[in-house]
């Protein structure tokens, strides 16, 4: 059955556990871990909490910002990363999302080198635990703050200069689905996809993120999800919703949508 998923980021005003039992309870069988929320909870109490509510885990976010963006060395970064690695491993995620890191007024050369290093060191890591990581670009209108990551082809720059297998990409509609030439190259890229998140838009970004309820927006979410369903992708299709238009909304009203909307986007192996 396809495995439909909510990231905690979504209901950013509930705790881990009201997280927990409201997925649960409104049909998702995933959730995509926000880091924060479940070291506050208890990691060993969260894991717990998720395998007694029947939930899998569709992904662990985040680790990264290796260039120096965010105030921490590289050597911190490194070894959050790899403490990120560990709990993904833990929770037996679907994947840890790794972003790059902004710039921060290095060259584009050293970025890309920064990023190299890192991510040799976290797969390396991640191979030896099975867990499969995916690289995350966010589109340059949502500002560059914490990604360097701004299109395709240099996600897929840099996931080449990685030899393993196990390293892909998240394809978040939000940054990835207005390329205008999307259906062009989205066939191809699908097989390096570990994660697709979902989420609508009225624009293409312009600042802060604001996001929409499936259906609400003007992204042809039908034609992505049916593209990777051909692709023969069998990952999780996780709910992220961020944004001005979505944080007054009622959670429970918010996932029953939802849901529904998600249910109404994915095939059945009946329909296929």
């Amino acid at each position: 059955m396809p495995k439909l998923s909510v990231n905690e980021l979504s209901t950013y005003r509930w705790s881990f556990e009201e997280d927990v039992f409201a997925y649960a309870k409104h049909g998702f069988d995933s959730i995509g871990i926000w880091r924060a929320k479940l070291a506050e909870y208890g990691t060993e109490k969260g894991a717990e909490l998720i395998q007694e509510n029947g939930l899998r885990v569709s992904s662990v976010g985040w680790a990264g910002g290796f260039t120096g963006g965010d105030g921490r060395s590289f050597n911190d970064s490194i070894h959050d990363a790899l403490d990120a690695v560990d709990l993904a491993a833990q929770l037996g995620a679907e994947c840890l999302i790794v972003v790059s890191g902004d710039r921060n007024n290095h060259t584009g050369s050293h970025s890309r080198r920064l990023l190299r290093q890192a991510l040799t060191e976290v797969c390396e890591a991640a191979a030896a635990l099975h867990l499969d990581v995916a690289l995350e670009p966010m589109h340059l209108g949502a500002g560059t703050q914490g990604c360097f990551l701004n299109n395709i082809q240099n996600t897929i720059d840099a996931i080449s200069e990685i030899s393993w297998p196990g390293l892909g990409l998240v394809f978040d509609s939000y940054h990835l689905g207005h390329d205008p030439n999307l259906f062009q190259w989205l066939p191809d890229v699908a097989p390096l996809v570990r994660l697709v998140q979902l989420g609508d838009a009225a624009h293409v970004p312009m600042g802060e993120q604001d996001r929409l309820l499936l259906g609400q927006g003007k992204q042809d979410l039908a034609a992505i999800v049916e593209c990777f369903e051909d692709a023969g992708y069998d990952g999780s299709f996780e709910l992220e919703l961020i944004g001005e238009s979505i944080e007054h909304l009622d959670y429970d009203q918010m996932l029953e949508h939802s849901f529904q909307a998600l249910n109404a986007l994915v095939r059945t192996p009946a329909e296929s």
